[in-house]
């Protein structure tokens, strides 16, 4: 080192910051691609683009039921989507072209999850009836919804509510339990509560996503007690549609 010279730590001390927040952040991206990727091109020559930093290898993690799951993978990647783009042009809009209101696309979009139901930490179904959720009860102040009539957003009756089920882990009402008839008897379906008003007074329940006449359709569950991921994305994602398929008029401008 020459006499004159000297060792700037505070300016050897930022560099050495910006080297560990730019590796940082290259690793951050790179981990982060473990889900979505690679994309679908829309350019010309279409095919799949990974982007910058590459994809990173594929990791095993081991989860605490045992099994293990790899990382990036497409399970949950839904093909064949009943979607179709409206002009030749790369990123043009696309329309459906089977029953949005199933099909799962636009708002009511959703990737295909494990079909289990999510569990505790006990191990048993998280989200269940309050029929077998024992110890758990509605708050005495609160409106109790069971045996108000739902009614879609033309006010017209959809079902009526039965019982209410509940996050055991979270102690909190996700859905409503809707008896709806149908020909030639009735069928029971969910109503995720995000997308519920519940009038006490009037005793209703008021539902603007989707009409009265559509609760037949909602998707039902295997089990009368249990429902699993995938069943929960495909209700949600019923009434998530409704918000833009429900009516012809939903799909037109505002103004």
């Amino acid at each position: 080192m020459q006499p004159d010279s000297y060792l700037d730590l505070a300016q050897v001390t930022l560099y050495v910051f910006w080297i560990f927040f730019a590796c940082l952040i290259f690793y951050l991206r790179r981990e982060d691609k473990r889900e979505g990727y690679p994309l679908e091109s829309t350019g010309i020559n279409g095919g799949v683009s990974y982007g910058f930093p590459r994809m990173p290898d594929s990791k095993t993690y081991l989860l605490r039921d045992g099994h293990t799951a790899t990382l990036p993978n497409h399970k949950n990647d839904r093909p064949d989507v009943a979607l179709a783009p409206i002009a030749v042009w790369p990123g043009a809009p696309a329309e459906p072209t089977g029953n949005p209101m199933l099909d799962g696309v636009g708002p009511g979009s959703y990737a295909n999850r494990e079909d289990v139901p999510e569990l505790t930490m006990e191990n048993i179904p998280c989200i269940v009836p309050l029929r077998v959720a024992e110890g758990t009860y509605l708050e005495s102040r609160d409106p109790d919804p069971r045996g108000m009539r739902v009614n879609g957003a033309d006010s017209e009756p959809g079902g009526i509510v039965t019982d209410v089920w509940v996050d055991r882990a979270e102690a909190l009402i996700r859905y409503l339990e809707v008896e709806v008839p149908i020909i030639g008897g009735v069928k029971r379906v969910l109503l995720p509560v995000p997308f519920a008003k519940i009038d006490g007074r009037r005793r209703r329940v008021w539902v603007d996503a989707i009409l009265g006449s559509q609760f037949a359709e909602v998707p039902t569950t295997k089990s009368p007690d249990q429902v699993t991921k995938l069943e929960e994305d495909r209700i949600v994602g019923y009434y998530g549609a409704g918000t833009l398929y429900a009516t012809p008029a939903r799909q037109e401008p505002l103004l």
